[in-house]
């Protein structure tokens, strides 16, 4: 993943096994916060492709922010 030409902020992290589920390729997750707001980066291989899901969650604990820091990509909003 080093050689992407791309400057990376965050750390790579472990692979992302534990929702391989919601991938069709490789994914990484590193954690960089945890309590009630974590944040986590999250870095996709070339060809990843994210399949669609809920984030679910009481008090806006399904709430998610996507920032994308270095690359990119496609995204699709619920309805469109």
């Amino acid at each position: 993943m080093s050689d992407n030409g791309f400057d990376q902020i965050f750390p790579l992290g472990e692979k992302n096994d534990a929702y391989g589920q919601y991938f069709i390729g490789q994914s990484y997750l590193a954690p960089l916060t945890d309590g009630d707001a974590p944040v986590s980066n999250v870095t996709f291989e070339p060809g990843c492709r994210n399949n669609w899901h809920i984030h679910r969650g009481t008090e806006g604990g399904g709430d998610q922010i996507l920032m994308c820091t270095a690359g990119s990509g496609w995204y699709q909003a619920e309805g469109e």
